[in-house]
């Protein structure tokens, strides 16, 4: 599709909505003249969507529009995105970049079918590395896809026409897949976010598989918040995938807000000084932002990366695939077709000793982990051109995963964040990895970061708008705390061994009563709501969901759990006490929070 209207402007989720507010019925027009039927002369895309199959995507919104439903039943209406050509989209082929695979599916793949529900517009299909076999996205009979500020060099793979297409404005956002760092190292290259969720976050279903112990579903978008926001809306448990699960609910909402990062302890550029540069300027932006950098090992993690391409675990690209290789071999690319072979030579015995090596390995980069809140990488260690790629290509591109390959097979999540530029222009970007379920955090430290960094959204040179607040987590509870559990206090410690996160200072609304709990130990205070008050200052904390009934086990009478209302009208749940124990409890209203009074208490 030909991008030939100013009408088709807007690039982040925010920008969108603003777009549709006051008349949703813009979409017609937008997309109207927005588009055109002209060649398809863009290696990026596959298969474009025609008019008739966008027709076909809106008119089921304006009639639900029509029919008294709202914009905040569709929290993407109208928002175009890409999808990668092996994630299945009803009605248009999906060819895995092997015209000889290609099938066209009558069912959307259940991520496409989620977002399609909230309202999102699919725009057309990607192109990619062969049977998403590859970090380069040169590997396709549909053409090579250049980088979005070099055509001379890769744009990376295996999600290449997607990352293209996000970074150059021409959609909100577009689904990947990554193994072994599809939806990482294009976004490295292109300037971009790209998410790769917890596995089993978003479903398989509908998903030509590469690895199938190791595929995820992953999101490129311009921001961090954008991505996280259409994971959100994409993922979830789904029953008929095998390899789904359900969010534990037991992992923080945020990194705190002066971050410990692992940083390997001798990096990798390959002899890349652009990229190790860039790299090391971004490690000294996040020190200014607070962070603090611990080097460690970085034994485990290389030696779990070279499992994915140097071991057994090849033979399940072998086994997703493996029925090409009766087909001439012309139909596949060469490299991809040799790298499916290859799993071909190993046995049952190799398989499980691959995983029995895996799992060592992984057990090692956990303990690494849990002394500190995430891993920091270059995305990759370094780029290539395309003619360079031409004479190394495997090589080449097994430099590229040096800092990816590790992550599915240790059941980590990860997020690419662009980063410093390299001295030649060309973008570098960095990587934050952590355990399982992180998603959260890690995209709003992202968002946190790229308000911090002036950097250009892709390659579109317009800058990231003001952020909006990151919406109430539904694997979390906030809590407000009065007393003994506000930082510094005796009982912090009970919120933040079980992953609670402090948010914000504020107050309850202006109809409440402290009050000094006589013969408490610690010393603690009552909080009652009252005819008369005054507002009260309080700590809010977001509680994995999974850990809040613990919490609360440990509350002892008269004190107890209840909801609070806020000065600004929100309601949260937050500590309440027994009317009866506030009969022998000391007033301290006119403090105005329980520190106030502490430290006028202690000085008099």
């Amino acid at each position: 599709m030909s991008q030939s209207s100013p009408l088709f402007t807007p690039l982040t989720l925010a920008e969108w909505r603003r777009e549709y507010q006051d008349d949703p019925t813009r979409i017609t027009e937008i997309y109207s003249a927005a588009f055109t039927d002209g060649e398809n002369n863009d290696p990026a895309w596959i298969t474009r969507a025609s008019p008739s199959h966008l027709e076909a995507q809106i008119a089921p919104l304006l009639a639900a529009i029509n029919a008294g439903k709202s914009l905040a039943d569709f929290p993407l209406f109208g928002v175009p995105f890409a999808v990668k050509d092996n994630i299945d989209v009803a009605g248009l082929p999906t060819t895995a970049a092997c015209p000889a695979f290609a099938y066209t599916p009558q069912q959307d793949a259940a991520v496409v079918a989620k977002l399609k529900a909230a309202g999102a517009i699919v725009l057309g299909k990607t192109n990619l590395d062969q049977f998403a076999t590859g970090l380069v996205g040169t590997r396709s009979p549909y053409g090579a896809v250049p980088n979005t500020f070099n055509p001379a060099y890769v744009s990376g793979g295996s999600s290449a026409g997607s990352a293209s297409t996000v970074a150059r404005g021409l959609v909100a956002f577009a689904l990947g897949t990554d193994t072994a760092g599809s939806g990482r190292v294009p976004a490295g290259f292109n300037n971009i976010v790209g998410l790769k969720p917890t596995k089993g976050w978003l479903s398989n279903r509908g998903v030509v598989p590469a690895c199938r112990l190791n595929d995820c579903v992953s999101v490129f978008a311009l921001s961090a918040a954008d991505a996280f926001q259409v994971a959100s809306l994409a993922g979830g448990y789904d029953a008929a995938d095998a390899y789904s699960r359900a969010n534990p609910r037991t992992a923080p909402a945020r990194l705190p807000a002066q971050p410990r990062f692992a940083v390997p302890d001798a990096p990798e550029f390959y002899g890349d000084t652009h990229s190790e540069t860039a790299y090391r300027q971004t490690l000294t932006r996040l020190e200014a932002l607070g962070a603090t950098l611990v080097p460690v090992d970085f034994t485990p993690f290389r030696q779990l990366a070279e499992q994915l391409y140097q071991g057994a675990w090849v033979a399940e690209r072998t086994v997703a695939v493996g029925e090409m290789l009766n087909e001439p071999p012309e139909v596949m690319d060469p490299t991809v077709r040799g790298i499916v072979e290859g799993g071909l030579k190993y046995t049952a015995c190799d398989a499980w000793q691959a995983e029995y090596t895996r799992a060592a390995l992984a057990r090692e980069i956990a303990q690494v982990l849990e002394t500190v809140d995430a891993l920091v990488v270059p995305t990759s260690p370094t780029i290539h051109t395309l003619d360079e790629m031409k004479a190394e290509p495997v090589r080449y591109n097994s430099h590229f995963g040096y800092y990816t390959n590790f992550t599915n097979l240790a059941d980590l999540c990860a997020l690419a964040l662009p980063g410093d530029f390299r001295d030649d222009g060309l973008p570098a970007g960095i990587t934050l990895i952590a355990p399982a379920w992180h998603d959260a955090a890690l995209a709003h430290f992202g968002a946190l970061w790229q308000q911090a960094v002036p950097l250009p959204l892709g390659a579109t040179n317009k800058a990231l708008p003001a952020a909006e607040p990151f919406a109430l987590s539904p694997h979390h509870v906030r809590l407000a705390v009065v007393g003994a559990h506000l930082r510094g206090m005796p009982l912090n410690h009970q919120l933040t061994t079980r992953d609670a996160v402090f948010i914000e200072e504020t107050a309850t609304a202006a109809d409440y009563r402290l009050y000094a709990l006589a013969n408490a130990t610690p010393p603690k205070p009552g909080l009652a709501r009252a005819d008369s008050g005054q507002p009260i200052a309080v700590e809010l904390w977001d509680i994995p969901l999974a850990r809040f009934g613990e919490f609360v086990a440990e509350i002892p009478a008269p004190l107890g759990i209840g909801t609070l209302t806020l000065a600004d009208g929100r309601a949260v749940k937050g500590f309440i006490c027994e009317p009866q124990a506030l009969q022998s409890a000391t007033d301290i209203t006119e403090w105005g929070g329980w520190k106030a009074w502490l430290a006028r208490h202690q000085s008099a």
